[in-house]
């Protein structure tokens, strides 16, 4: 018997998430050793070096795709773009993050592709909520989440920025129904 991994890939017009590969780390790497980037989540650090990036794909490739799911988003033309995940870490819903480099925002990659792994995980996951958060001082995350179809719950949470070295970044939260 032969056993084949599989993860899911998801096409959008512009864009394909997939499972990270060991040739995506210095993509990432450079990606996310922009601090303006690091300092938008609440994982990665700074400075974040290849080395980071070789220790994220491994994690992701060893992850439980039926409860986490993590995703390198790959721009038809110019490669690796950014990173999108879901997870359970912070309670029984899944709640997605992304982190884009900093020369694609402003060109609706994000938006692109939260609204493509949306559609995953209503179809395969068979989820009918997420959740997300954003720092307060990144209103465009909000605007992504917002086009996505993320209404604000009102609530503000504290939550981690390892680049940023703090644990109590106020975090604006977000849910979305299918």
């Amino acid at each position: 018997m032969c056993a084949v991994d599989v993860t899911p890939v998801i096409a959008t017009e512009r864009l394909i998430l997939r499972g990270p590969v060991v040739t995506d780390a210095p993509a990432i790497a450079a990606m996310a050793h922009d601090v303006a980037v690091a300092g938008m989540t609440t994982s990665m650090p700074h400075p974040y070096s290849e080395s980071d990036a070789e220790a994220w794909i491994e994690h992701a490739r060893n992850c439980d795709w039926r409860r986490t799911a993590m995703f390198a988003i790959e721009h038809r033309a110019f490669g690796v773009v950014g990173l999108l995940g879901f997870d359970h870490d912070r309670g029984p819903r899944a709640e997605i993050g992304y982190a884009l480099g900093r020369r694609f925002w402003n060109r609706g990659y994000a938006t692109e592709a939260v609204r493509g792994a949306l559609k995953w995980v209503k179809r395969d996951w068979r989820k009918a909520v997420v959740v997300a958060g954003h720092f307060a001082d990144n209103p465009a995350s909000g605007q992504v989440l917002c086009k996505a179809g993320f209404l604000y719950t009102g609530d503000i949470q504290r939550r981690p920025s390892r680049a940023r070295g703090r644990d109590d970044v106020p975090t604006r939260m977000m849910v979305w129904l299918a």
